[in-house]
């Protein structure tokens, strides 16, 4: 039964990831609109839910590499992209599902190394 529920939740956050980029690419890029706020509120709580749910043991250390360097990447870029509205819409969206979902990842790492 355990496996069972694991099953159920590895598929909830394996949505959430991939709504979250589609709502951060559609709505970044203003094809339906800009982004708001309550969107952005919608894609950190997507951002906590990718953190506490699609992250197994073996995957902590790339995603921290992958999640900062995206974070870095999408920070930085603004700058160069900021003319482009679309781009930098999308950047924003991004790091609003990124940088909840690296922390949350971040500080399960770090008390499972506590545990240790």
């Amino acid at each position: 039964m355990a496996k069972s529920r694991s099953k159920v939740w590895n598929r909830i956050g394996s949505w959430s990831f991939l709504i979250g980029v589609l709502i951060a690419i559609i709505f970044g890029a203003g094809f339906l609109g800009g982004l708001s706020t309550n969107l952005l509120y919608l894609l950190v709580i997507i951002g906590v839910i990718i953190g506490l749910l699609n992250i197994a043991d073996e995957e902590v250390s790339p995603f921290l590499m992958s999640g900062a360097v995206l974070i870095i990447a999408s920070a930085l870029g603004q700058n160069v992209v900021g003319t482009i509205s679309q781009l930098s819409g999308i950047l924003d969206a991004l790091l609003a599902i990124f940088v909840p979902a690296t922390i949350i990842v971040a500080i399960k790492n770090v008390f499972s190394l506590a545990r240790n």
